[in-house]
């Protein structure tokens, strides 16, 4: 045996286990579809004294939601962990709605539409999503029992 075996034998591992890292990948997004109800969706939560409203490309992180019922998951896309990074409450009043501009464009999926949302302790969150998942997360919203308002300007 060379040393030319103990380098294929290595590109090999190397190759095997780059293999099994997406293909696990691609298994844990085929599992978290497997219920419906799930979209391509970018969430950029608003850090304290970072404005969310400051259009940046930072922040931004990409990834898969799913409704579940009176609760949206958010999942990160290229995470192993089969747990929400954020769930969402229905319980939320929708504030704006505008396309990317500038460099924050490149950073979201083509198409996205960005949605500013606001919870009841003030906590605000964007999310970004495409036309057709944005008619239905709205829908979803204004499904929720009487009582709780909404507003989209």
């Amino acid at each position: 045996m060379g040393w030319w075996s103990a380098l294929l034998d290595s590109f090999g591992s190397i190759i095997g286990f780059v293999v099994v890292v997406f293909g696990s990948l691609f298994v844990r997004r085929r599992w978290l579809s497997r219920r419906g109800g799930t979209f391509e969706c970018s969430v950029r939560v608003a850090r304290p004294g970072h404005p969310v409203s400051a259009r940046s490309p930072r922040g931004w992180t990409i990834g898969l939601g799913r409704y579940a019922g009176d609760n949206l998951e958010w999942f990160r896309t290229f995470s192993f962990s089969p747990r929400p990074r954020h769930v969402f409450s229905r319980s939320m009043q929708i504030l704006a709605r505008r396309t990317p501009s500038g460099a924050e464009a490149f950073s979201l999926y083509a198409g996205h539409v960005i949605t500013e949302v606001a919870f009841d302790g003030g906590d605000r969150v964007e999310l970004a999503m495409s036309e057709r998942a944005l008619t239905g997360f709205l829908a979803w919203t204004e499904a929720a029992p009487p009582g709780n308002d909404r507003l989209l300007t």
